[in-house]
This record gives structure tokens, C-alpha cells and sequence, in this order.
């Protein structure tokens, strides 16, 4: 059984913690033991409408969590826009779990000295990119120019501003220098562009073909072609500590979920396709056009390696940048479950290194 938490139900359950002076709290699963298997028990997951997010999409819109977590088992899901919004969400307990990019993730383990969070598995890689109106021809060309990212802190945020300045452009975290960078809601971005209000975007997939196909804009670079092999995670499942701690079997029963949503994707790719698409018509009431779905999956990798080598670079890039004081990312990763998940599948284990 899922029941659907809507962005607005998860501010307003942020209004009410942050009001009761709740920094963290513990997860709505009254009635359960430490097992997290007893009936009655509930899951809180948060996700993104984007294709990088399809192994969300995918696990929620074919029921794979909810057989995975077994009848007794309540799942309850919230959208979000960008990291930042779901790790807030997270540290209030208004979720439990939440697919997200690397960024937040790190900052979420910053703030709370490496406390509050947990990465439990990969989604995906790949699947950003900085798409330009065509008359910027270069790097150089984006000098004075504004160019959207989906929140400030955000991953592709992060890989924006850390570009720029790799390429001698300065930016600030209040939209000046060579190049203005404006935070914003995606769909938002989407008419921004249109409109010629922004020059450019650096935003996830589906987001980035949108802007190619449906406005006519350029990629001007694939962020695939920053990292070696040209992977790099751009979305992995994190949970709260407490969470995993007080219901170890309920979190290792979403890692298999998830696990075997991306064995779907990766076996049926029109299957998938079709799926995710299912799924993000019934939250926005309106599918992706199927030159646009083809697009985005075109640029993902679905994967359960956390790829967590990208993940301590990018922590350096967010350092770089002043987005992130140094940090000490020992213990971020509690892989076991994944790799128990992974063993009775047959397959190799993934290293957090």
C-alpha cells in the first residue's frame, strides 16, 4: 500500500518541527519493533520528479518497494525539487530515505558532524548537462550572462560554480560576478529560458533535453565529459542514521527495492521508459513528449555502485568554491545492506572507496 505525500504536506510538517524547535526526530513508524517488520511499520521516501531519479520512478510506479517491504509495510513518498529541500526534510523526520544527489548529501554530513545521514546505495550517473541559448558559443561567451541551477548548493549547483571558476569566471552565492548564477525551481527554469529571462541552465536530465528540444537551446557541455570514464554520481539513496539504526531489515528491504528497480531498467529499457514516464504523468498530469524520455535516458547510467570516488572529489569542488568547509567523509557510507542485497543476487560487491 503507498500513500502519496505531496511537497506542500512535507513544508507543512517542516512548519510544525522546526516549530516545535525539533532539530532532529525520530520516524513515524509507532508500533514496530527494531526490526522494522513488525505490521503497522512505515517508510517515509523522498525522490525527485527527474529521470536521474528513474530507479525512484521506476521502484514506486511497478511496485517493487512495496513488494520488497512486504504488506505489513507502509510506504509514503514526497517530492522534492532539489537536495537541499529533502535533506531539511530528512532532518525534521518528515522522511525517512530520500534519492538525491551527492552535494546535499555532503552537507547534509557536514552540518551534522556526520551524524544524521547515511548513503546506503547508487541510483544513477550521469544525466547533467549546461544547455545555452545558441548564440554562446563558448565558455568564454558567459561572461555577464545568468544561467540557472536548481538550487543553491545543489549538485549541479555545485558543478556549475566549480566549473566557472576552473575557467577563470567568478561567480557568488547572491547571483553576481562574471557570471550570475540563479537558484531556482526547474519548471521554473524551463520558462525562464523560453522567455529569455536566463541564458542557460545547468540542470538534470529530463530538464536538460526539455531545454534542447522543446526551446531550442544548445548543449554546451555534458558533464559526463568532466569524469573519468565519464561516470559520476548524480543520485544515490540515503537514510537517516536513526532510522537504519532502530530498523536495519525495513532499510536493507528498500536497498533491494531499489536494486531491483535498476535491474528492471537495465533489462527492459522500453519497459523503463515507459514506467517512469507513468509515474511522472501522474505527478505533474502531463507525460514527457517520447523524443524528450529518449533523450534523458540516453544520458544516465542506471547503477547500485555509489561511484563513491566522484563523491570525495566533489566534496573538494564544493570546497574550492566556499560552499563547503573541509570535512571528513569517513563513515558517510553504510554499504552493507546494499551488499547483502547484492550477494543473494549473484552479483559483486560495490566498495565505498
Amino acid at each position: 500500500m503507498k500513500r502519496r505525500m505531496r511537497l506542500r504536506q512535507v513544508a507543512a510538517a517542516l512548519a510544525v518541527l522546526t516549530g516545535a524547535g525539533a532539530l532532529t526526530a525520530c520516524g513515524s513508524d509507532s508500533g514496530t519493533d527494531g526490526s522494522g517488520g513488525s505490521g503497522g511499520s512505515e517508510i517515509k521516501l523522498g525522490y525527485f520528479p527527474n529521470i536521474t531519479h528513474a530507479t525512484a520512478l521506476v521502484g514506486i510506479q511497478k511496485g517493487f518497494f512495496t513488494k520488497q517491504l512486504g504488506s505489513g509495510v507502509k510506504l509514503t513518498t514526497a517530492t522534492f525539487n532539489a537536495g537541499p529541500s529533502a535533506t531539511e526534510a530528512l532532518f525534521s523526520g518528515a522522511i525517512d530515505a530520500t534519492y538525491i544527489g551527492p552535494s546535499p548529501a555532503i552537507n547534509a554530513w557536514a552540518k551534522s558532524h556526520g551524524k544524521a545521514i547515511k548513503i546506503i546505495s547508487g541510483a544513477a550517473s550521469g544525466g547533467a548537462s549546461l544547455v545555452v541559448n545558441p548564440s554562446i558559443k563558448s565558455v568564454e561567451d558567459l561572461r555577464g550572462k545568468t544561467i540557472a541551477t536548481p538550487q543553491l548548493g545543489n549538485t549541479q549547483d555545485v558543478a556549475l560554480r566549480y566549473y566557472l571558476k576552473q575557467k577563470g569566471l567568478r561567480t557568488d552565492k547572491n547571483g553576481g560576478g562574471d557570471v550570475k548564477v540563479r537558484p531556482q525551481d526547474n519548471a521554473v527554469t524551463l520558462q525562464s529560458f523560453a522567455q529569455g529571462a536566463i541564458d542557460g541552465a545547468w540542470v538534470p536530465e529530463p530538464h536538460a533535453s526539455r531545454l534542447v528540444l522543446e526551446n531550442k537551446g544548445k548543449r554546451l557541455l555534458n558533464e559526463n565529459d568532466l569524469w573519468p570514464g565519464r561516470k559520476f554520481v548524480v543520485t544515490h539513496l540515503i537514510v537517516r542514521t536513526e532510522f537504519l539504526k532502530s530498523h536495519p531489515d525495513l532499510v536493507k528491504k528498500l536497498v533491494a527495492g531499489s536494486v531491483e528497480a535498476n535491474a528492471f531498467i537495465n533489462s527492459d529499457p522500453a519497459g523503463a521508459k515507459k514506467s517512469a514516464n507513468a509515474q511522472l504523468a501522474e505527478l505533474s498530469g502531463k507525460p514527457l513528449k517520447d523524443d524528450v524520455l529518449e533523450s534523458s535516458f540516453k544520458e544516465i547510467a542506471f547503477t547500485d555502485d555509489p561511484i563513491a570516488s566522484s563523491l570525495h572529489e566533489g566534496a573538494k569542488h564544493a570546497q574550492e568554491i566556499g560552499l563547503l568547509e573541509p570535512v571528513d567523509l569517513a563513515g558517510i557510507y553504510d554499504l552493507g545492506p546494499l551488499n547483502e542485497v547484492l550477494k543473494t543476487e549473484g552479483k559483486s560487491p560495490v566498495s565505498d572507496s
